[in-house]
């Protein structure tokens, strides 16, 4: 795949960005599987851990409102989840062994910059939730109990169609705000130790800007593929989060000039 430097100041010490051409995030697929099948038993335990709890908020959040909100926000904190992809991943480009219990405290080696980015996202995700359970309450009274009941009642509604393009319209920006913003961030923070948070998104906001239509297209393709997993029952995910996670890596690779 044919990659250019693009010209962009280096004061300030933000990261250098490529340019990358529509490819890329199927080569990024590629690599992430590469890596799932090279470390087959610690991918999979991480795709273990995050279908279970996947399958938790789908099952026993008990209020319509609430379980939408948190299945889609699944898609808004699992960047800080696949911390342990990201660790699998640069250990075995680094040639070195891959033990689990050493990915599990990845996140040490900059543990105030990913705690920080941590808090961001909790607080993201609280907003989130509670966004989510207005806008179902402003269209529907007295709201509803369960997913069926929403989507019987967004079928009969009058309102269903205003409802769903109110919904996707604020889960939209949320999404497009934490994923310009996390799209590299993490996978640089656990490279680059003495990164600090801001500087990390502004990089992965740039990343972004850059390369607009392929970053698109690779947020497309983690909707599709988190969805095609809970429509299996979480089951899916299982092989489908470890997947993204390590493709994820790559894209930093990618999308990121190495430091100096």
């Amino acid at each position: 795949m044919s990659q250019q430097e693009l010209e962009q100041p280096e004061g300030g010490g933000l990261p250098r960005i490529r340019s990358i051409d529509q490819r890329a995030p199927w080569n990024w697929l590629r690599k992430g599987w590469a890596d799932l099948c090279a470390v087959p038993v610690a991918s999979l335990f991480y795709g273990v851990v995050l279908a279970v709890m996947g399958a938790v908020l789908v099952a026993f959040v008990g209020h319509a409102a609430y379980e939408l909100a948190l299945v889609t926000g699944f898609l808004l904190v699992g960047p800080f989840l696949a911390m342990g992809l990201y660790d699998i991943s640069r250990r075995r480009e680094r040639g070195e062994r891959v033990p689990l219990s050493a990915t599990l405290t990845a996140w040490k080696e900059n543990l105030p910059a990913i705690g920080f980015y941590a808090v961001i996202l909790a607080l993201l995700m609280a907003v989130w939730i509670r966004v989510s359970v207005v806008v179902v309450a402003l269209f529907f009274e007295g709201g509803v109990l369960t997913v069926q009941s929403l989507l019987h009642d967004i079928l009969t509604s009058d309102n269903g169609l205003f409802f769903l393009f109110a919904y996707l319209a604020a889960g939209a920006g949320f999404a497009l705000l934490v994923f310009a913003t996390s799209v590299v961030s993490l996978p640089m923070l656990l490279d680059r130790g003495k990164m600090d948070t801001l500087t990390a998104m502004i990089g992965s906001f740039n990343a972004l800007r850059s390369n607009f239509a392929p970053m698109v297209l690779w947020a497309a393709i983690i909707v599709v593929l988190v969805a095609i997993g809970f429509a299996t029952l979480t089951l899916g995910l299982v092989v489908l989060l470890p997947l993204i996670g390590h493709a994820t890596w790559h894209a930093y690779r990618d999308l990121v000039l190495p430091d100096g």
